[in-house]
């Protein structure tokens, strides 16, 4: 591989999933140059911070929760999608940090979540055939011929809808929403109205006496305002590599490349060629990036990608998304872990139970079943435990809203019921009680393992 890297270089690789039909190459560079002169939406410093915390995710310190929309769109972009996708986040780091005793790391799929990689570059409907939805970062979700047109303007919007999010979570964040009793309360009302209510009371419980007995000792976000702020990290996948490498800058204080569209950017199953353009871009940013690990990777596959994605094997530099499937993860994922710690590589394992679990339902609907979702989670963290490495997070497509996209749960959403509130632009989410469901049952597992560890200590 050539050692020299500019936020270019990518160009000269083999590209996929990028789209190659701009009508009008000259209104698309325009854009890229109109985007090269705009503001960073994240800073070096954040992206270097969440770094650190990932470091400690590694070392086994600290969880990772990932999660947010599937893919964002210009339809559903309100103050309370992206509220509600927050105060979920919360929740279930709470859960999470109570359950696990520590630290959890926040980092939101969202404020950059547009493209979506597509197994077909078309899609046909009856005898009509049109170019494939990529997002609306891309072209219109509607099947017609005109909607289909990729559109360089709409990187443009995508960009200042993401500037629009990334300000009001900050505010959210900083503002005292995030105020641990806020968090607790919501929670609570969760668990009263949650069909298992009795099994998540207990947790609730202890948490709220946690929560007094800090109040007792004089602990209140007056006198530590800390306790009323969060840190929240955005991510998305690295797609459009015109778009990241337009918001490339230089940080003059270290002399390194980070892309600001992000805090963290993340490698697809299917853009991770090593002699591909995703990888080459990857290589040279400085922000922590993920790359996705599927059904078909060997260890073969794996280790030349680390040592390209992570040369100095850096704490905190890589993570690996496993996305197998329920029925995959427990062949599929030992042999990887295996060589990954027999080689000594510092890297975070996360596990996407989402991308693996996808079917489509009778009536046609394609859904994820809740309980194939949270068998993956389970196994994975057997897997970890076995190989003796640290499950260091979960990596989820879910949404604070109150949708039927994926079946199950304690409310039981059925095929019949996904008719009533499917609003995915792209695949299936969590909604809100299925997500917390899950972290609550994560977290059962969780301290089940630490109580294990404990005593045979």
């Amino acid at each position: 591989m050539n050692t020299r890297w500019t936020p270019d270089s990518w160009r000269s690789k083999p590209v996929t999933q990028m789209p190659t039909d701009y009508p009008d190459a000259a209104a698309l560079q325009a854009v890229e140059d109109r985007l090269r002169g705009m503001p960073p939406l994240v800073f070096a410093g954040e992206a270097r911070r969440l770094t650190d915390r990932l470091a400690q995710v590694e070392a086994g310190e600290a969880f990772l929760l990932q999660g947010g929309d599937c893919a964002e769109s210009f339809k559903e972009f309100s103050t309370d999608n992206i509220r509600d996708t927050f105060r979920l986040i919360l929740q279930m780091a709470v859960v999470l940090t109570f359950a696990g005793k520590k630290p959890v790391v926040k980092v939101g799929r969202i404020a950059g979540q547009f493209a979506k990689p597509r197994s077909s570059p078309v899609e046909q409907i009856g005898d009509v055939e049109l170019p494939s939805y990529r997002g609306d970062i891309i072209n219109g979700m509607a099947f017609t011929p005109e909607e289909r047109v990729p559109d360089p303007e709409r990187l443009i919007r995508a960009y200042n809808q993401s500037t629009a999010t990334l300000n009001l979570l900050r505010a959210l964040a900083e503002g005292g929403f995030a105020d641990l009793h806020n968090v607790h309360r919501w929670t609570l009302e969760f668990a009263a109205q949650n069909p298992s209510q009795a099994r998540y009371r207990e947790v609730a419980e202890k948490i709220a006496d946690a929560l007094e007995f800090m109040d007792t000792l004089g602990l209140t976000q007056e006198t530590h305002p800390i306790l009323a702020r969060v840190e929240m990290f955005t991510s998305h996948e690295a797609l459009l590599l015109n778009l990241e490498s337009a918001l490339t800058r230089l940080d003059g204080a270290t002399g390194e490349w980070f892309d600001t569209s992000a805090h963290m950017l993340w490698i697809g199953e299917r853009t991770r060629q090593p002699d591909g353009a995703h990888v080459e871009f990857m290589r040279g940013i400085k922000n922590p990036i993920g790359l996705k690990c599927g059904p078909t990777m060997e260890p073969d596959d794996l280790l030349p990608l680390i040592d390209i994605l992570n040369p100095d094997n850096t704490p905190g530099r890589l993570t690996l998304i496993g996305r197998f499937g329920a029925d995959k993860v427990g062949d599929r994922l030992p042999r990887l872990m295996r060589a990954v710690k027999a080689h000594g590589k510092r890297v975070v394992w996360s596990i996407d139970p989402m991308h693996g679990n996808t079917l489509k339902a009778g009536n046609g609907y394609k859904t994820r079943p809740f309980e194939r979702i949270l068998g993956e989670v389970r196994t994975f963290i057997d897997v970890a435990e076995a190989e003796g490495v640290h499950p260091g997070g979960v990596h989820l497509e879910m949404t604070g809203q109150n949708v039927t996209e994926c079946l199950g749960g304690a409310h039981a959403v059925t095929e019949d019921d996904l008719s009533s509130r499917y609003h995915t632009h792209c695949d299936p989410r969590l909604n809100a009680d299925q997500a917390l469901e899950l972290a609550f049952l994560v977290a059962e597992r969780l301290n089940s393992g630490r109580q294990s560890r404990s005593k045979a200590a």
